[in-house]
């Protein structure tokens, strides 16, 4: 049986939308639908995500460093405009990904908390003869995440502009809105000074939109189909691997790890990719699990959680290429499993 916790009215209809489409399993008798797991689903929630790194890239070189220092495009950027990328080793595995935003005087390097000072650091290591320098931001500039399908009803609520296209930014009379989101479900990231946090967290509280817990998130992001970088994407894995090919540009100019990635893609030398997984259990097997088509191994689990919409496990899994295509069959155990 599936009960709703703390629900505000104006979430009613839409957990009862969710609890009407369940396939419950039979092996998990309750599971909890919290507020913020159901907005991000249906509607919009809001989360703290200020620990997430900001560096601020200024002087005349800084976009010909990044262009030269990560995967995708970023020479032809205009202010507004901005992409996703890898930073890679010489070898060509992946150290960090991060959201890029050009401005009229600066770049900001959005990444994770995780990996904040290992990119501050691998750039700064480079900055030989050019003129850019780094500043650590994060400190002093609060990220609140705005996500979910009507994501953009919120921001007409806080009065903030809507930013065009994916990775775009626009300015808003507290600081910047740009268009990002972590859970796949689209959203808004505000760049906002620490000093302003408290007053844009107030006008969500009024406009009666649930903060989303870091677990709702992940859930919602698995059953996205959305990897994170310390999860389920690390220097362990190769560009291809991941499937992440919206960072990479192959057309851009030489690049560190540029000649690993153009080999794996000349020569279509992976033998796994990440997929999304179904499994017909409620118990979530543990990173490293791995999966079989009859006697051979097919898959090896990077994340899992219990989807309380699906009423099974999702997973992200590194598939054995021969297993990958979608509706492909392979089995944890006994329960069955598929690739989505």
């Amino acid at each position: 049986m599936y009960e709703r916790v703390g629900l505000p009215e104006a979430l009613e209809c839409m957990a009862s939308q969710v609890i009407d489409a369940l396939e419950v399993n039979t092996m998990t008798a309750t599971a909890t639908l919290s507020n913020g797991y159901i907005a991000l689903r249906e509607g919009a929630a809001w989360m703290d995500l200020s620990g997430r790194g900001k560096i601020r890239a200024i002087g005349e070189d800084r976009a010909r460093l990044l262009h030269a220092m990560t995967t995708n495009q970023v020479e032809t950027l205009k202010p507004g405009e901005g992409c996703y990328a890898f930073f890679l080793t010489a070898q060509g595995r992946i150290l960090a990904d991060a959201n890029l935003l050009c401005f009229e005087d600066h770049f900001l390097i959005d990444t994770e908390p995780e990996t904040r000072t290992k990119v501050y650091e691998h750039l700064d290591r480079y900055i030989i003869a050019d003129d850019v320098t780094l500043e650590d931001q994060t400190g002093r500039m609060a990220t609140i995440a705005i996500e979910g399908p009507k994501a953009a009803v919120a921001l007409a609520e806080l009065g903030a502009p809507v930013p065009a296209g994916p990775y775009s930014s626009v300015s808003w009379k507290f600081g910047t809105v740009a268009h990002l989101d972590t859970t796949g479900k689209g959203g808004f990231f505000l760049f906002i000074p620490m000093e302003e946090k408290e007053a844009v967290l107030s006008q969500l509280f009024k406009a009666g939109f649930p903060e989303a817990t870091a677990e709702d998130a992940r859930v919602v992001r698995i059953e996205s189909g959305r990897p994170r970088y310390g999860e389920e994407i690390t220097e362990r894995y190769l560009v291809q691997e991941t499937d992440q090919l919206r960072a990479v540009n192959f057309n851009k100019g030489c690049y560190l790890g540029q000649e690993i990635v153009e080999r794996v893609r000349s020569r279509a030398q992976i033998h796994r990719v990440l997929r999304r997984l179904e499994i017909e259990t409620g118990e979530p097997p543990a990173a490293g699990t791995k999966l079989k088509s009859g006697d051979a191994d097919a898959a090896e689990i990077a994340s899992a959680v219990f989807s309380p919409a699906l009423g099974k496990t999702v997973a992200l899994a590194y598939v054995r290429t021969q297993f990958a295509d979608p509706g492909t069959p392979i089995a944890l155990d006994n329960a069955a499993a598929r690739v989505v």
